[in-house]
């Protein structure tokens, strides 16, 4: 499913802007850039709804209505003052029929179509722990930990077994936090939690 394009791109992170306001994909989910042969994949790790004029904020405007679905309905210009952007961190990418879990050639292009990953994609991208590396070394916005747990909270519904995704994704956070515990601990409570 297309939900934006790209509007800037690196080789280890790609922000887009997303067709629908409000509509940003969850923090932790696995999207893709459509680049042609290759498939660039990322995970969603910071998103926001702001100004299209950065000099101009947003006013309260729902005192007297019952709905916010009612704002929009009484202000319909709205629609066309904002924007809904988000970042991914690029994990990886997929080409001629292989799995990669490290870092593209080079970054996706400005414009490039932006879509949900399917659950067969998840499932197959996620089959290897490997994109962890990546996740556990981010730094960003959003608290590293968080974002891991999200991932893999995510990724796990598209397992038929998700306990054993997760026991699986558990051992291989064991493995690159060895040193450090309360770190580790405090994914796998998150991870629990989802």
């Amino acid at each position: 499913m297309r939900i934006g394009e790209v509007i800037g791109a690196t080789t280890a992170e790609f922000t887009a802007e997303c067709y629908e306001l409000n509509c940003a994909p969850p923090l932790g989910s696995l999207v893709k850039i459509v680049d042609g042969g290759v498939d660039i994949f990322g995970v969603v790790c910071w998103s926001e709804t702001e100004s299209l004029d950065p000099g101009r904020r947003p006013l309260a405007l729902g005192r007297d209505v019952e709905s916010e679905e009612e704002i929009y309905r009484e202000n319909p210009q709205l629609a066309h003052l904002f924007r809904t952007i988000f970042r991914a961190l690029v994990v990886g990418h997929h080409e001629e029929e292989s799995w990669y879990h490290y870092l593209p050639p080079r970054p996706g292009r400005v414009h490039g179509f932006v879509c949900v990953c399917e659950l067969e994609e998840v499932r197959q991208f996620t089959h290897s722990f490997d994109f962890l590396y990546i996740l556990t070394g981010a730094k960003g916005a959003v608290s590293t930990d968080e974002l891991v747990a999200a991932c893999l909270r995510s990724a796990a519904q598209a397992h038929d077994d998700r306990r054993q995704f997760l026991v699986g994704a558990g051992k291989e956070l064991a493995i690159l936090l060895g040193g450090e515990l309360n770190r580790l601990s405090a994914i796998l409570k998150r991870i629990g939690h989802g």
